[in-house]
This record gives C-alpha cells, sequence and structure tokens, in this order.
C-alpha cells in the first residue's frame, strides 16, 4: 500500500492494554452480539480513533469501522478540499488519532505537508493511508490539462469507490484485529449497497433523453460521473478550483449551451456559482434560456444529520436531481438497500444505531 511517500507508516498493533480492555467489554456485552458483528464493543468505548480528511472518506469509515471506531471528518459540509488548510484543531485532532484517513491524488493539496508530518511521526502509533490506493492505476482519469496527474474524484464512480473500502477495513483489522469479524460483515453490506446504488445510477440516468445528456458545471469534478453513466460533462474550471475560470472559456460554454440548446446548468455546494450565473446571463443574451437545475454535492457531502451527509445520499440526490432537471425519470420507489439506507435517514434523524444489525 502507498501513503504520502509511497510506503504506509506506523501499522503496529494498538497497545496490549486497549486491545485487552476492548475483548473484555465484548464478552461482557454478550456472545450473541458478537456472533452479528464480530467483537463490537459500544459506542462508547470506541477501540480505534480514525480521522479523515473528507466527509465522503469519514463516510466509509463510519460504516465499515461501525461502534468499534470514532471517526471525525476534517471538512464539512460545503468545504472545498482543493483550498482547504488545516486548522490547529485538525492538526490536534490528527495527532491524536490511531488511523488517520485520506484520499491523495492531489486533492488535500494544501495539507500535503500536515499529512507528510504525520506519517513521519507518531512512533508507529499513528497509520497515515491514502485510501484510493486500493484503487487501480489503470482505472483512474489523467486528463491532459492536469499535468500528468491523475484526477481526485474518484467518488463519482460509485464502481470505482467500491475500491477505497477495501483500504479502511484493512488498517481498522491491522490496528484492531480482535474486530475483524465486524469490520468484515460490516464493509461486504456496504459493498453491497454500493453496488446496489451504481446500477441505480446506471438505470436511472439513462432515462435522459440522449440529446439532453449533458451536465455543465462550476468546476470539472464529474469526469468519473460521466465516464461510468454516459453523460458529457462540461466544466466553467479546471479539475482543482485552484484554477481561475477564464473569459473565453465561459463564453465558449455559452456558444455551446445556445447552439445545443441545453435547458439547464448546475451548480455545487463547495463552489461559489458566480461563474454560473455568468454562463446564465450570457445565454440570455443570446436569446437562449438556461436554467440552474439543482445543487449537486461535488467535493463535499450535506448538512450534518442529513441522508446527504452519507456517501450513498450525496450520490443519490446527485442522480435525482440530474435526472429530473435533463428530462428524465426518476423511479417513485428506490430498490432494497437503498430504500432501507433512505429510511434511517429519513426526518434529519442523524446516524443510525450500528451495533445492534
Amino acid at each position: 500500500m502507498k501513503t504520502v511517500i509511497g510506503e504506509r507508516h506506523g501499522m503496529g498493533l494498538f497497545g496490549k492494554a486497549a486491545a485487552l480492555a476492548g475483548v473484555l467489554l465484548a464478552v461482557m456485552l454478550g456472545a450473541s452480539r458478537q456472533a452479528c458483528a464480530g467483537a463490537d464493543a459500544p459506542p462508547s468505548s470506541a477501540v480505534l480513533r480514525a480521522v479523515a480528511t473528507t466527509g465522503m472518506i469519514a463516510d466509509v469509515a463510519r460504516e465499515v469501522g461501525g461502534p468499534r471506531v470514532e471517526v471525525k471528518a476534517l471538512m464539512g459540509e460545503g468545504v472545498d478540499p482543493h483550498l482547504y488548510k488545516a486548522s490547529p484543531g485538525d492538526v490536534r485532532a490528527m495527532s491524536d488519532a490511531d488511523v488517520i484517513l485520506y484520499n491523495g491524488l492531489h486533492l488535500e493539496g494544501r495539507m500535503a505537508d500536515v499529512i507528510v508530518k504525520m506519517a513521519g511521526s507518531g512512533g508507529g502509533r499513528r497509520a497515515v493511508v491514502r485510501v484510493t490506493e486500493g484503487i487501480e492505476e489503470s482505472r483512474l482519469r489523467e486528463p491532459e490539462e492536469f499535468e500528468g496527474h491523475f484526477d481526485p474524484h474518484v467518488w463519482f464512480d460509485v464502481a470505482l469507490w467500491t475500491g477505497v473500502v477495501g483500504s479502511v477495513e484493512a488498517v481498522f483489522t491491522e490496528k484492531d484485529p480482535a474486530g475483524k469479524d465486524g469490520y468484515a460483515a460490516r464493509a461486504a453490506e456496504y459493498r453491497a449497497l454500493l453496488r446496489e446504488l451504481h446500477e441505480y445510477a446506471k438505470a436511472t440516468l439513462a432515462t435522459i433523453p440522449p440529446d439532453r445528456r449533458v451536465l455543465v458545471t462550476a468546476h470539472d469534478a464529474f469526469g468519473y460521473f460521466g465516464a461510468a453513466y454516459g453523460i458529457e460533462v462540461m466544466a466553467i474550471q479546471g479539475i482543482s478550483t485552484d484554477s481561475e475560470a477564464s473569459l473565453q472559456g465561459i463564453n465558449a460554454l455559452v456558444d455551446t449551451l445556445v447552439s445545443r440548446k441545453i435547458p439547464a446548468v448546475f451548480i455545487e455546494s463547495s463552489v461559489p456559482r458566480k461563474t454560473v450565473d455568468a454562463l446564465i446571463e450570457g445565454c440570455k443574451g443570446r436569446g437562449h434560456t438556461v436554467t440552474v437545475g439543482g445543487e449537486l454535492f461535488s467535493d463535499a457531502v450535506g448538512r450534518e444529520g442529513t441522508l446527504e451527509q452519507t456517501y450513498a445520499g450525496m450520490v443519490l440526490h446527485n442522480v435525482d436531481t440530474i435526472t429530473r432537471a435533463l428530462g428524465g425519470s426518476v423511479p417513485a420507489q428506490k430498490p432494497g438497500r437503498i430504500a432501507a439506507h433512505v429510511e434511517k435517514w429519513a426526518g434529519g434523524a442523524g446516524a443510525p444505531a450500528r451495533d445492534d444489525d
């Protein structure tokens, strides 16, 4: 496995005292719970502390870790990871963590130095893992305009993002062997949900009329999405929001929107909408009305306590929003695992219980 500088750091076992305490707590809870979810301790007695840079990674960690892992996401609702700088509180949280999970592929560009330092410190106690190392490089996009780097927005292809689950399961198991069965069971269930979500996205987006399958957004985050689900993607800015939108680029997009009579463009929760508004005004000046098809979650999940705080929820929101805006048909009923996931989060009730599955 790779990390910041090509090797895994700090993958030794957790201290004997902590491991023994976890086992004793699990025994006290009873063998019936262990049979269901491995040697799980109650939520208040998490064995591992994990810090994830983004909400998408944090959600994977919570799904796989269950009650044995306390998870903190550094970047919340509406936060742009391309521009994010670690605060003193973030540094303290990472210093105290047993596991740090980050996307890599230059997504967290301004945090790189901090992540490198965390990987090189801790005396072997702390594991620092690039979760995208679980994805084969041959499946990564390498756009010419990104100067030889891979596109980091891998979570937009649900089948591709499933590869991250193995990276998370592996580090949790290595740091906490007593929880192995629980991690394996929850990882398997989460993969099943993602497989269903991937098929749902393909089938739903396919209902959009072929001439309307064009997704126009603020920055080029949806390349994997377009390749996976048959959608042509156009963006004002490049892959990183560090890049500047050019007047020439905006005018070229206006020409395309007008000539192809594209009806809708989309704003992003983590990117200012001023460039999208410029597109709309440019089209209006040319006699073509373009509406905002909706707000998409691109580089950040939704508000805490909502369905969209979860990775599956953000994908579901994006797929349904794009499909409706471009003239497709959204199923009234969701399939089994997706429906169950939605139900858990209905009414903004917050995170579902994870210790009684």
